[in-house]
């Protein structure tokens, strides 16, 4: 872990190792303990499908927005009753 610190108008810079390892652009989270630099990575739905499961690899957009619609609708049930 490294020890960062901001300069007088708040900025911080980012370890290159880090850089060279997560890529330039970071998203900031606001948590209940503090913040969190998330990477963006430089091809989003490419990092998403390496992580993902075979089923979510094979399935095409219209499947999966089925399914994220269905799943929305379970859980609007769940809040009502």
């Amino acid at each position: 872990m490294t020890k960062v610190a901001t300069d007088d108008r708040g900025r911080i810079t980012i370890p290159r190792e880090a850089r060279e390892r997560y890529g330039d652009e970071y998203r900031l989270v606001e948590l209940r303990s503090g913040i969190k630099l998330v990477p963006i990575p430089e091809d989003p739905l490419e990092a998403l499908r390496s992580a993902a499961s075979e089923e979510f690899k094979s399935a095409s957009t219209e499947e999966l927005r089925e399914a994220g619609l269905e799943r929305g609708r379970e859980e609007a049930e769940e809040h009502v009753r």
